[in-house]
């Protein structure tokens, strides 16, 4: 049976919440207010950066770094005070109430909204704070500014010997460390994902933790900052056409023109690092790309890089034309002992056939070619590493190996001298790896 009489729906009162000295607030007010109060904080602590919260030690950003970071963030700050200063009015309505059911739902999407562009803009000063703040910490700091200045000797030197006057690009490339990634580079004024495809105001180079302990192996430097440099030279778009009008200038099937054109922006990083390190370069671009035959074989009809099998060929032709033809044979007959066939691989046919004449061709069309943003100079007129540069890089060698000063060499040329300090044996990695960085670090 039904009860004699039904209970009636309550809605219930507003709850309150107890304030200072006993009193009762009304909790939507409070609420409204909370959010506003809430996201006006998180603006103001999404502050501009400073370089002395980054230590006072030499590898702290330099302030170019800072002003471009800064000048990022207050782009982003200007949709967040708007959002915010939207929410703080609603806010201030509803506190002043009563409020509808209008308003609040509007109170609750001015919220939303508005900690959609905190969360924003929270992503970018988070990144830049990590980033900036390795170089606080021991010995990481003293690691990333070497690289730092690696990567600025590379650019410096370039724009030295250009036939022409270009604009110099500001602020230099920047090294931060990731562990469990590959080398990799984020070019000046591109949108990037972990930005929230904001633009990039500087050449970011990332760094293995890995490679950094063993810092022979950092011809990834100067392969990652010619990434960099090929945009920054306006080459983006004339290298591979240069590739293109090559290989059909000497009748090589334009299928395989088309892969070469595809790997275009890894080959130039290739060449360029070969031009400004020599023979150091081609040992450590070995040491990444020497896997297991089925890697250095592989071919991906996708992928940006090169095949590992065909792509040491290609620096060791380079070296050749520098003028070590001792040691690019040296590493030909190496590179043929890992690998003495491509059977059973997936490598195309016609790329295996056509290798003989296709790989000068593209050496040629990158590093033998004028282009007019260079000044009508080839990239082999802009930086003219020789055997007398190798003859320096060998006396620094036993140089850094003794702990002396090893002398005027370019920041650069000192990855070539750790590197036949460590493959000679001139002393214990540790006391080299130490070395190296306490020279690079106190320039």
């Amino acid at each position: 049976m039904r009860a004699a009489t039904e209970r009636r729906a309550v809605i219930p009162p507003a709850p309150t919440t107890t304030g200072t000295g006993g009193r009762t607030a009304p909790l939507i007010p409070a609420f409204a207010g909370g959010q506003a109060v809430n996201v006006r904080r998180h603006l103001v602590a999404l502050r501009d950066f400073t370089r002395d919260e980054f230590g006072t030690s030499a590898a702290r950003p330099s302030e170019g770094h800072i002003q471009a970071v800064n000048a990022l963030l207050a782009k982003l700050r200007r949709p967040l005070e708007g959002a915010v200063s939207d929410l703080e009015r609603v806010a201030r309505e509803v506190e002043h109430g009563p409020a509808s059911t209008g308003q609040l739902h509007e109170l609750l999407r001015r919220k939303s909204r508005a900690h959609d562009w905190v969360r924003a803009t929270e992503r970018v000063w988070d990144f830049y704070f990590d980033v900036f703040g390795q170089r606080t910490q021991e010995p990481y700091n003293q690691w990333l500014l070497s690289c730092d200045r690696i990567a600025l000797d590379c650019y410096q030197h370039v724009y030295m010997h250009l036939g022409s006057n270009r604009s110099i690009p500001a602020p230099p490339p920047f090294t931060y460390m990731r562990t469990g990634f590959s080398p990799a580079t984020y070019r000046r004024n591109i949108p990037l994902r972990k930005l929230g495809r904001q633009l990039n105001p500087f050449p970011l180079v990332q760094l293995p933790y890995h490679r950094l302990v063993n810092p022979w192996t950092m011809g990834a430097i100067m392969h990652e900052v010619s990434h960099n440099l090929q945009n920054e030279l306006g080459l983006e778009e004339a290298v591979p056409r240069s590739i293109l009008r090559t290989f059909r200038a000497a009748g090589i099937d334009q299928r395989v023109a088309a892969i070469y054109g595809q790997w275009n922006r890894e080959i130039f990083g290739d060449v360029m690092g070969c031009l400004l390190g020599g023979e150091a370069f081609v040992a450590s671009l070995l040491d990444v790309i020497g896997r297991s035959p089925e890697q250095a074989m592989g071919f991906n009809p996708h992928g940006v890089h090169p095949t590992p099998y065909l792509r040491t060929f290609i620096s060791t032709e380079l070296l050749r034309r520098m003028g070590f033809p001792e040691a690019a044979a040296t590493y030909d007959k190496a590179w043929r002992r890992l690998y003495p066939s491509t059977a059973g691989s997936n490598l195309p046919p016609a790329l295996v056939r056509t290798a003989k004449d296709a790989i000068p061709a593209v050496v040629e069309a990158v590093a033998f070619t004028r282009f007019p943003s260079l000044g009508d100079r080839s990239l082999r007129q802009v930086i003219t590493f020789g055997p007398r540069h190798q003859l320096m890089i060998e006396e620094a060698a036993q140089r850094l190996a003794r702990g002396t000063d090893p002398g005027v060499v370019p920041e650069r040329f000192l990855i070539g001298a750790v590197r036949i300090a460590v493959d000679r044996k001139l002393a214990d990695p540790e006391r080299l790896m130490r070395n190296f960085y306490l020279e690079l670090s106190r320039r």
